[in-house]
């Protein structure tokens, strides 16, 4: 394990790395969102089925 060529790579990751605009961090924030609540709705779904099925939960 080389611990210079290491260094080197995450520094040149570092530099190349820029703080998202606004409009980025928004967009991000939405589809993540929209992400949780699809799964989680996905979860409902599911323990709601099982739920008026015979012998469900």
């Amino acid at each position: 394990m080389d611990v210079k060529y290491d260094l080197n790579s995450y520094v040149r990751v570092l530099k190349l790395a820029s703080t998202p605009s606004w409009e980025e961090f928004s967009q991000i924030g939405l589809i993540a969102g929209a992400g949780i609540f699809l799964v989680g709705f996905m979860g409902f779904v599911i323990f709601a089925v099982m739920s008026f099925l015979p012998g469900g939960v």
